[in-house]
């Protein structure tokens, strides 16, 4: 998968480079700094690091990883938070892009980020990580490298406070909803009972219990409706006309949905955040068994609506759950348009909750 956000140690992570929030000189401060100079080996780092010399914020450099499990540490300078105004967030798109343009040219297949700034230089969390996500998602439009957001804890990963709100309302109202419904069956279960319990109380004191004036004979009615119903006699040959006349297979309907909106297999896995090898073997297998989660963010890829969503789950076996947290999440960002499978997996990360990638 292209991107994933996880919670960890970014010194624990395995890529090819692993992206350090740099001091400008050849020191090293608290926060991920140190940590990674202290797993790495602090000493041989820094000699390293001083041969580079000073960083200029929004610049990237790289020296050895030596004990950590990669091969390269690229150095980058965040900004300073100051407000907004003094270029800080042209400065930290600079150090993604310049990140991940060096580990391209390093021949880095994987690299993972911390979510640079937002520790001691302050820089807002919610702002800080639209503008990771901005960066990841425009590197991998032409690049297949697999980029990881490593965060420490969940509360690093900061929402907008309008996106949080809108979520939590949709998730109140569908329980809301369900807690209605729910009840609504109980107190008809309820005062069917009570009916019931009535009525034999009246039989036993020899009251008569009248009948609905469209029930001309109510016993014989009772009767009928007491005996089990025939099955339908089963004509020969109807089995296999079914069987014949079953509807498309999840690939056949997802590949007639991708003709039809003359998207490339490119585009697709790109947008779904999927590997290109899994898309062949979908593409190449009438009979491939997806994930739940590889359906839906084929779903989201495509900007399929609520139904559509619905119906490409069904031909898969599977089914949006309204017991689900994370399903009415993803019903949520359908509704609501959010179809980019990062802020999707962004949102499901912050609540908690397993991410599609």
């Amino acid at each position: 998968m292209p991107f994933r956000i996880i919670r960890d140690d970014i010194t624990r992570v395995s890529a090819d480079a692993i992206v350090n929030t740099a001091n400008p000189m050849p020191v090293y401060a608290d926060g991920t700094d140190r940590a990674i100079y202290t797993a790495a080996g602090a000493d041989e780092l820094l000699a390293e690091r001083g041969k580079i010399g000073a960083i200029g914020r929004g610049e990237a450099a790289v020296t050895k990883a030596f004990r950590l499990p990669a091969r390269f540490i690229i150095h980058t300078v965040g900004p300073v938070w100051q407000g907004g105004d003094h270029g800080e967030f042209e400065t930290l798109r600079s150090c993604y892009r310049k990140s991940l343009l060096l580990a391209e040219q390093l021949g880095c297949q994987s690299i993972a980020f911390p979510l640079i700034s937002t520790g001691i230089y302050g820089f807002p969390r919610d702002k800080a990580l639209e503008i990771a996500l901005s960066c990841f998602r425009e590197h991998l439009t032409d690049s297949e490298m697999e980029i990881t957001l490593v965060v420490f804890d969940r509360g690093s990963v900061a929402l907008s406070a309008s996106l949080v709100d809108e979520v939590e309302q949709f998730i109140d109202e569908r329980y809301v909803k369900r807690q209605l419904e729910k009840e609504m069956s109980r107190d008809s279960m309820i005062y069917g009972a009570e009916h019931e319990r009535r009525d034999a109380f009246r039989r036993r004191q020899g009251f008569t219990i009248p009948y609905p004036a469209e029930s001309a004979k109510p016993g014989r009615e009772k009767e009928k409706a007491r005996k089990p119903r025939k099955a339908p006699a089963i004509k020969q040959g109807s089995l296999q006309d079914a069987i014949n006349n079953i509807g498309e297979t999840f690939q056949q309907r997802l590949l007639h949905m991708i003709d039809d909106r003359s998207y490339t297999d490119a585009q697709v896995y790109k947008k779904a955040n999927i590997d290109r090898k899994l898309f062949s073997k979908i593409r190449c297998n009438e009979a491939y068994n997806p994930s739940k989660k590889t359906v839906l963010s084929l779903a989201l890829a495509l900007e399929l609506n609520l139904d559509e969503t619905v119906d490409l789950l069904a031909r898969a076996g599977f089914a949006l759950s309204p017991s689900s947290k994370a399903d009415l999440i993803i019903e949520y960002c359908i509704q609501n348009e959010k179809y980019d499978v990062m802020d999707v997996d962004t949102i499901l990360f912050h609540y908690g909750l397993p991410t599609l990638h």
